[in-house]
């Protein structure tokens, strides 16, 4: 598969910020917060001149407990990436602190207070040589407005002196830190991504390659990804005998997220399917749950059947697909339209099994399409059915329309169930780590369709590795 040969995306992604501020702003803030949030830093030592006596101390355990975000903002970057940014934030961090100096020693807890602070960070969005999503820490600028530190302990003079001594370092530590964490969780950001895995699997049947065929295109209002996008069958990378045709997401909307599908999307899944076997069933009377596949039932439909079997027995549909089937997105409505051929067979009861007839099947399907747990899940209804007699060695009734009313009935009570159980299991969409859609919707265009959609955010509630031990 050369995936260097494809330009044209089946899936395209944008990220509209513009569109919907409030909620980009949220989401990036949330990224921003957990750079900062529960973090810890190295311990370090120093000394101060007290007249003429060296007091020496030792910080440790420094961990950022709450902090504030009441100016924020997130904008994109055209041919860069994204630019988040905090404006008159505040922190509060704790640690510890023990001193040594003539005839006095002490240690305790040390509370430190910021105030004024001023964040902001550009990263690289681009695409590896592997397909993935790549991130890289672009700028980042940083001040502080003022540090105040509070020492607890014993009172004393020499606490509160020491106290102020000690906002000096303090503030070159932080200026010192900060960025660098940044940079550290844009890695740990980077090194998730990579472990997306591009190819994604739907179930025990089909892959879909989500990944990238080119770096992100940045604009001021939005971001594009264009994605592969194609299903195969698991373990048969050969590319389809058609290509995706270019199409456009809207231009209008206020939802964070749009994800736009070709309906090569839908048609690379149907013939992915079809190689892998999907579409062939075989219906048994076990398997039949709403009503029993029997010979005492299709005596009605065939009567000659009834003639060479004394007893009612069990009787076995099997159905196989001839050709993929057809998928065409409509503005309205999404048609899948199969065509196979069908089977029939007596189970006798010395466990062999009397041919009754074949015929050829077309069935017209309107395909309706949901989005649940972050899956597409595609769900059909048979709308039109015709049935062709192939041949038979127990004879036909001259009744036709009789026989093509069973086949329809179980088509609709057992044969399109079992389907739609396969496809149940949905298409996975894109999906980071620690998020959710919010409110999707689904919009049926002429060759494609568009997701349009919210994410909510979940921070992780725990604390990450101490990446300061590189400082």
């Amino acid at each position: 598969m050369n995936r260097l040969s494809w330009h044209t995306p089946a899936l395209v992604v944008r990220t509209d910020i513009s569109r919907a501020p409030p909620k980009g702003r949220r989401i990036g803030m949330e990224l921003v917060k957990q750079a900062v949030l529960k973090e810890t830093f190295p311990s370090w030592s120093g000394q101060e001149s007290l007249s003429v006596v060296k007091v020496n101390y030792v910080i440790s355990r420094l961990r950022i407990n709450a902090v504030d975000f009441p100016e924020t903002s997130a904008s994109f970057i055209p041919g860069t990436g994204i630019c988040l940014s905090v404006a008159r934030a505040s922190a509060t961090i704790s640690a510890d602190w023990r001193m040594n100096a003539w005839l006095l020693k002490g240690k305790g807890e040390i509370t430190v207070s910021i105030s004024g602070l001023f964040i902001s960070i550009i990263f690289n969005v681009s695409r590896d040589s592997t397909g993935h999503l790549s991130t890289l820490l672009h700028n980042c600028q940083l001040s502080i407005g003022s540090v105040k530190v509070k020492l607890s302990g014993r009172s004393s003079w020499i606490y509160s002196f020491l106290s102020g001594y000690l906002e000096k370092p303090i503030h070159t530590k932080l200026d010192k830190n900060l960025c660098l964490n940044i940079k550290y969780k844009i890695q740990m950001m980077d090194a998730q991504l990579k472990k997306h895995k591009v190819l994604s699997q739907i179930d025990t049947f089909a892959q879909v390659d989500y990944s990238l065929l080119s770096s992100p295109a940045v604009f001021k209002s939005h971001i594009n990804l264009d994605l592969k996008g194609t299903v195969y069958p698991v373990g048969n990378h050969t590319d389809p005998p058609f290509m995706p045709a270019p199409f456009a997401l809207p231009n209008q909307g206020d939802s964070m997220i749009y994800l736009g599908v070709s309906n090569y999307f839908l048609k690379s899944a149907s013939l992915a399917y079809y190689r892998a076997g999907a579409f062939n069933i075989t219906i048994s009377e076990e398997l039949a749950t709403t009503f029993s596949l029997n010979t005492s039932l299709l005596k009605y439909f065939v009567s000659e059947t009834s003639l060479s079997q004394a007893a009612a027995c069990p009787v076995l549909l099997n159905l196989m697909a001839t050709l993929p089937p057809a998928v065409s997105l409509n503005a309205d409505r999404c048609v899948l339209q199969i065509t196979g051929s069908v089977e029939v067979f007596a189970a006798l009861p010395n466990s062999t099994t009397q041919y009754i007839f074949t015929g050829n099947l077309t069935a017209s399907t309107t395909a309706n399409l949901t989005i649940t747990k972050q899956k597409l899940i595609i769900s059909l209804l048979l709308k039109r059915f015709q049935f062709s007699l192939l041949h038979s060695n127990l004879g036909f009734p001259e009744q036709k329309s009789v026989v093509e009313n069973f086949l329809s009935y179980a088509l609709r009570r057992v044969v399109i169930p079992v389907i739609n159980d396969k496809l149940g299991k949905g298409f996975p969409l894109l999906n980071l780590a620690h998020t959710s859609l919010t409110g999707p919707a689904i919009k049926m265009n002429q060759g494609h369709l568009v997701i349009s959609t919210d994410v909510h955010y979940q921070p992780v509630d725990r604390e990450d590795e101490d990446l300061h031990s590189h400082s």
